[in-house]
């Protein structure tokens, strides 16, 4: 009984140190010292620890044959430490045993490229609702997928940034690339999404945008584009053209099927590190200072509240980050369009770079560069 309260003190005291909560203690044998003390505790990460407690200064570890055999002159705080230190490992097992099936191998090897609903999969991998479902939340649970909703529809895709991304990049390098059973879900994904996407007229090319796009591949020659997120991306015109060029990309836009066709041109473009979201840009559902570069696509001009507009994308924005103003303009408001762009941006507090007509003769569209009053301004 004594040993008893000693225990239940010492434990107190030091798990109150480290940030560890008492779950459960009973008496176990040990070979070597009579009875110890079985005790389970949670460290400041919500990990359940199981100890064996021999004494008022020692601890084990629970997983060797006898408990004082490999970490009997460890003290509580020092355990702790140690186990913390080595749950990325445990990570790393949980995340390997949810590989350990071909359907989720094949699951990863589509979200790796572009993000994917579950009546997709379903279609594509041949497998009934409920078990891609399960699969997906074993895959959730490993921290090896994200999941979106997007209106009814719910998206899974590898993590684009973060910690994760870096170590899923180990996970991707390790599968062969010239797998089959990867090509064929890949292409049968094309087909699915293709067959269900029809282009709007508004989208085809023309000369103007032909001018447009180069002047926007310009400016990634002036400045990388860092973490990119095109507000009013459409159907992902944008998108296609800057991904591939941004650390990453995400294209936000209130229409779902223009969402959906984005989906299926960024698929058949092989642009992988973009994502779509549906999103208001009066409230945007990212972190503040997230983005290197935004671009307001064509939206200021049909906006109700064109400041707000702006107000917001400015949140996203990082310090030294640069807003693309894009407009487009019917023949002889050009100048109207030019005189807003300066009366938003000196209402909002940036400063804005002259901005460039796009064609210079008979232009359709209007492009300039705005910056925090605090940093310098990049020329368009």
């Amino acid at each position: 009984m004594e040993r008893d309260r000693d225990v239940d003190a010492t434990l107190s005291s030091r798990s109150h140190r480290v940030g560890a909560a008492v779950l459960d203690k009973y008496p176990v044998a040990c070979p070597c010292v009579g009875t110890a003390f079985q005790i389970t505790v949670t460290c400041p990460c919500d990990w359940p620890l199981q100890l064996f407690f021999l004494d008022k200064e020692h601890v084990a570890d629970s997983v060797t044959a006898r408990p004082c055999a490999r970490l009997c002159n460890l003290n509580i705080k020092k355990f702790l430490y140690i186990y913390i230190m080595q749950s990325s490992t445990e990570q790393l097992i949980f995340q390997l045993k949810a590989l350990a099936d071909p359907i989720r191998l094949r699951v990863i090897a589509l979200c790796r490229h572009v993000e994917c609903s579950v009546s997709e999969l379903t279609q594509v991998l041949g497998q009934s609702q409920p078990r891609i479902s399960q699969h997906l939340k074993q895959l959730c649970d490993a921290d090896l997928l994200q999941r979106f909703r997007d209106g009814h529809f719910v998206y899974y895709r590898m993590p684009l940034r973060g910690d994760q991304a870096t170590a899923h990049r180990r996970f991707l390098a390790l599968m062969p690339a010239d797998e089959p059973a990867f090509e064929r879900d890949l292409e049968k994904l094309r087909q699915l999404r293709s067959a269900k996407s029809v282009a709007s007229p508004a989208e085809h090319d023309d000369a103007s945008i032909r001018h447009l796009h180069r002047a926007l591949v310009e400016l990634t020659v002036a400045a990388p584009l860092g973490a990119l997120i095109d507000i009013g991306s459409g159907q992902g015109r944008i998108l296609k053209l800057l991904g591939s060029r941004a650390q990453r990309a995400v294209g936000v836009d209130i229409d779902s099927d223009a969402r959906q066709l984005a989906r299926t041109e960024l698929l058949l473009a092989g642009v992988e590190n973009c994502s779509v979201r549906k999103g208001d840009m009066y409230d945007l559902p990212f972190a503040d200072a997230e983005f290197d570069t935004v671009i307001l696509d064509d939206v200021l001009g049909v906006a109700n509240k064109p400041l707000v507009a702006i107000v917001e994308a400015c949140r996203l924005l990082k310090p030294g980050g640069r807003m693309l103003l894009l407009g487009q303009a019917d023949r002889g408001n050009i100048a109207l369009l030019e005189e807003h762009f300066a009366q938003w941006c000196q209402a909002t507090g940036l400063r804005l770079a002259p901005p460039r007509r796009i064609p210079l003769h008979e232009p359709r569209w209007l492009l300039a560069v705005a910056t925090a009053a605090d940093f310098e301004s990049v020329a368009a």
